[in-house]
């Protein structure tokens, strides 16, 4: 067995070796003390056990010595430059201020100060950092309670100089700008027809108006969008190093907590600022719901707003900064995100929860789906930066009551189109205002197709059968058709209040006529479909046909030859004379002549007060009345005039020919009741 040989003698084995071992011999001497980490007393004694055995170890005490003082050299060349920027005071003195208290005399990494002192400064922390990692093996206490001194003095230094960094360096917001870089959405109204006084038919809830009364117009705005390539800086970029060096020691040196939090309260009045610059306001639930409803919309507005242009543009920010700052600590990275963060969300979200369950209005409806709209396209956004899981489950909550809402509003305007029951009808026949709101509304919903349709696909209420041509339909069209529906059935009792049979179709093929137009000129005609619209065309032109029978049969009657009604196979009745003598008396040819005046006389009285207000409508029906009125006048008159031309008042009852009413047409259906003016007079 060989021979086991201890520390000692193996120093000793080396004593006649030349002077070149013998700095060798002094560091394993050195090394194997320091090795079995005893009391200082202790280490000394056995050195002097050591240089007994050793004269090369008789100096030991020297090289101790002379290891210690390089120790306390360079702890008091760090304490030195410490203390001079700390103006000499005690580090009680510096201890962590409020935002705001700061002080005069504090050092600047570059915009205030020398560079070179700013790094001189930097450089004693990191030497009083590097001292108590080699002090940590030594049992130096008074020393390692003047580094620990140090090293808070600097702390707190730099904490100050930290929160200075980010508050004078803070870039504020340009609201315009980035208002000006959004693609702006408007949709409105090209026929200008939708001013009316909804209040009349229960479509805007009691007490939900401005105090202005609720004539309106039916425009909406969307909120633009924002490119993905918006950027803004949120700190000035030449700040961001020095701050990153900072954070960096700090973390180093253990005071990360107190980084992060003087980051974070920063930061996170900054992000108030912004807000209150994109023109939030911090309001509790009872303040959001006692709002008027024009000052509602604006601020729902300028929420929606506010969402994109914070996750978009501020967060996705803080989190660059966040990262660039704290690269060296990943949980400083999420910490200080989350916490910078969590305030101005939860007030975006908090107003979007105040919005979701208040009450509930027909107008509301499309600034709800606005809402509910920007807080989906950036909810994904949010989740990947934000990890806070109280925020993400809010962020749900909200979306999902928004979801809620706007299903809720929706079915309240279905039920509001179904309870209308007004009995004041038009007073000339034309487009009822609630058909004017309802479907202009209907145009806005369609635009909102992908989302109504999200939100009604598992609604089974549409009230509709199920058959081949509904099955196929997305929820949103089913719905369309059932409002739509609900308004025929609500014209056709509304058609009713009128007593002239002849103005009852004149108000059905005004509103179909309108309700056809809005569906074919709009997104409507792609959720109902042609079949739809070729149906309601072909109700339209039986609409006119009961208005001619209903207003002109009386009129056509006069026209009518009794006695040859049922004489001649095949022939025509109007405008024959009888070849019996007894059924051509004049007399009676007098009567139909002034029967027939009279008749026309009033229908022209009564029916240029009507209005038709679609031209090719209106051109349609006198068409149809020249057609089947003026061409049988036309053959009655000339088979008949000769009857009593010559004869004495012929004029009173042969008062107008074919080409004079022809000429009277054009003033049926303007709206503006006039008395005919005979423009041809026979003596």
């Amino acid at each position: 067995m060989a021979a086991t040989t201890t520390p000692a003698a193996s120093i000793s084995a080396g004593a006649g070796s030349n002077g070149g071992a013998e700095d060798r011999v002094l560091a394993t001497a050195q090394q194997i003390v320091k090795s079995l980490n005893t009391p200082k007393e202790v280490r000394e004694d056995m050195m002097l056990i050591f240089s007994s055995f050793d004269n090369r170890l008789s100096n030991i005490k020297t090289v101790m010595t002379d290891q210690n003082d390089a120790l306390l050299a360079r702890l008091e060349a760090a304490e030195t430059i410490i203390h001079r920027w700390d103006g000499g005071n005690d580090s009680s003195h510096h201890s962590s201020s409020s935002s705001g208290n700061h002080r005069s005399s504090s050092f600047s990494l570059s915009f205030d100060g020398s560079p070179d002192e700013a790094t001189e400064f930097l450089s004693a922390v990191d030497e009083i950092i590097s001292l108590l990692v080699d002090l940590s093996s030594e049992n130096k206490p008074d020393m390692v309670d003047r580094a620990d001194s140090a090293l808070q003095m600097a702390m707190s230094l730099l904490e100050d100089e930290f929160r200075r960094i980010l508050i004078r360096n803070t870039v504020p917001l340009d609201a315009e700008r980035l208002y000006g870089s959004m693609r702006r959405v408007t949709l409105s109204f090209a026929d200008g027809d939708v001013t009316e006084d909804f209040e009349n038919f229960g479509l805007v809830a009691n007490g939900d108006g401005d105090g202005s009364g609720s004539r309106r117009r039916l425009f909406h705005e969307r909120g633009g969008s924002i490119g993905c390539d918006l950027w803004v800086d949120l700190i000035n970029p030449t700040a961001v190093e020095d701050l990153k060096e900072i954070a960096e020691r700090m973390i180093r040196a253990g005071y990360e907590k107190e980084c992060v939090q003087v980051y974070s309260t920063v930061r996170r009045d900054a992000l108030d600022e912004c807000l209150m610059i994109l023109d939030v306001e911090k309001l509790s639930i009872e303040e959001v719901h006692k709002i008027d409803w024009k000052s509602m919309d604006e601020k729902m507005k300028k929420w929606i707003q506010a969402m994109k242009i914070t996750v978009r543009v501020l967060l996705a920010g803080e989190k660059k900064l966040c990262d660039e700052i704290f690269n060296d600590s990943e949980t400083s990275k999420e910490v200080c995100f989350n916490e910078t963060t969590k305030g101005c969300v939860m007030q975006l979200l908090n107003f979007g929860e105040a919005v979701a369950i208040g009450k509930r209005s027909s107008e509301k409806l499309f600034r709800i789906l606005d809402m509910y709209d920007a807080l989906a396209n950036v909810s994904q956004t949010l989740e990947v930066m934000v990890t806070d899981d109280f925020v993400c489950s809010e962020t749900k909550g909200v979306l999902e009551a928004l979801g809620n809402a706007a299903r809720g509003t929706f079915v309240e305007f279905e039920n509001n189109v179904r309870n209308e029951t007004s009995k004041k009808p038009t007073t000339n026949g034309e487009v009822h205002p609630m058909i004017r709101y309802v479907m202009n509304y209907m145009k806005l919903i369609v635009d909102y197709a992908a989302t109504l349709n999200s939100l009604l696909e598992n609604d089974e209420s549409d009230g509709l059968s199920r058959d081949d041509d509904t099955e196929e339909m997305s929820p949103l069209a089913k719905r369309m058709l059932r409002l739509i529906t609900c308004l025929e059935s609500n014209l056709e009792e509304k058609s009713k209040l009128y007593e002239d049979g002849g103005l009852q179709y004149v108000f059905l093929m005004n509103n179909i006529h309108y309700v056809v137009q809005k569906v074919k000129d709009s997104e409507l005609g792609k959720l109902l479909g042609d079949d739809w619209v070729r149906k309601r065309r072909g109700q339209i032109r039986q609409y006119s046909t009961g208005y001619l029978r209903a207003s002109w049969s009386k009129v056509l009657a006069a026209l009518r030859d009794g006695s040859m009604a049922g004489g001649s196979s095949g022939s025509p009745s109007y405008g024959q004379r009888s070849n019996s003598s007894s059924s051509a008396s004049k007399m009676a040819l007098k009567e139909r002549f002034k029967g027939f005046n009279a008749s026309f006389e009033e229908i022209y009285r009564l029916q240029t007060a009507w209005k038709v207000p679609d031209p090719q409508l209106r051109e349609e029906l006198r068409i149809s009345i020249q057609e089947k009125v003026i061409m049988a006048y036309r053959a009655f008159f000339g088979r008949n005039k000769s009857q009593l031309e010559g004869g004495r008042h012929a004029g009173k009852y042969i008062k107008y020919t074919p080409d004079d009413l022809e000429s009277y047409l054009p003033d049926l259906f303007e709206g503006n009741q006039m008395v005919i003016h005979p423009r041809r007079k026979s003596s």
